[in-house]
């Protein structure tokens, strides 16, 4: 769930994938926040947004009822006609618009209907609305981006630290002496990559909370990814450590050009084309 500012009004949004649903609730507060209800209620009595609803729900939902359909449209455009959500709902199974109660309570719409209400109510807060709608969403798919990264380089790094484990630390060490291996190692790679060690990161960069792999930006990301697996693989055929060195800053260099050459990862990074 998440807030969205349009043009001065909050907006709730329930995110699902491609199935994002939309307070309408809090798009006729635009207009009128003391009657958002009844705001809603005439819109769901005009006879275009039934036909709009109606043409949605068979596309998108194989349980929606077309006889119980056919009867609301009949009666649209009396004067006695009324249509609450819970009545459309209960009536024809439609899974275009739901209720929900609670803190978030409110009438809410997939956004296909969410932006046909805001037109109805505002073509500039429809307009305003999608703007900001798709700045959420590109923020969302950036940190799921960021996260689909971060748990790679996690997964990487067992690999890693299992093939350390495995080939390099002999019996009988202390703990802090197993930990100076592993240290070695990693800067190893921080050698590879970035050209410094940890600790010459650190120095250079005093003020920061982070270190110098979570300052990495999605290239960086992947490629190191892809050398703890390589180190790990060079470490099983007993390679030196300079040897290995050597081979994984050869790498490093070629897959960054090609990372940062590559419009996907580009995306990754926010950027835009």
């Amino acid at each position: 769930m998440a807030k969205i500012d349009v043009k001065g009004t909050s907006v709730t949004v329930i995110s699902g994938g491609a199935d994002d649903y939309i307070s309408l609730t809090d798009i006729a507060r635009y207009k009128n926040s003391d009657h958002t209800d009844d705001l809603i209620r005439n819109w769901l009595r005009n006879r275009n947004t039934l036909e709009f609803l109606g043409i949605w729900e068979q596309l998108n939902n194989p349980d929606f009822n077309p006889v119980e359909f056919d009867g609301i449209r009949m009666q649209a455009g009396l004067n006695s006609f009324t249509l609450t959500p819970k009545r459309w709902i209960e009536a024809t199974s439609a899974i275009g618009i739901n209720s929900r109660a609670g803190r978030y309570g409110g009438t809410y719409a997939h956004k296909d209907i969410a932006f046909e209400f805001a037109s109805w109510v505002s073509v500039e807060f429809k307009l305003y609305l999608i703007k900001e709608f798709q700045r959420l969403k590109e923020t969302e798919y950036q940190q799921l981006g960021w996260d689909i990264r971060r748990n790679l380089t996690r997964i990487n790094y067992r690999i890693h630290t299992d093939a350390i484990k495995t080939h390099l630390i002999p019996p009988q060490l202390t703990p802090q002496q197993i930990n100076l291996i592993y240290a070695s190692e990693a800067d190893l790679l921080n050698m590879a990559l970035f050209g410094k060690t940890a600790k010459q990161w650190r120095d250079e960069n005093p003020g920061s909370k982070g270190n110098i792999r979570d300052e990495a930006n999605a290239s960086q990301l992947v490629c190191l990814a892809n050398l703890e697996t390589l180190n790990a693989h060079f470490i099983h055929q007993g390679l030196a450590q300079a040897e290995r060195l050597k081979l994984l800053n050869q790498t490093a260099i070629q897959q960054m050009k090609l990372l940062l050459a590559d419009a996907g990862a580009r995306r990754l990074e926010g950027k835009q084309r």
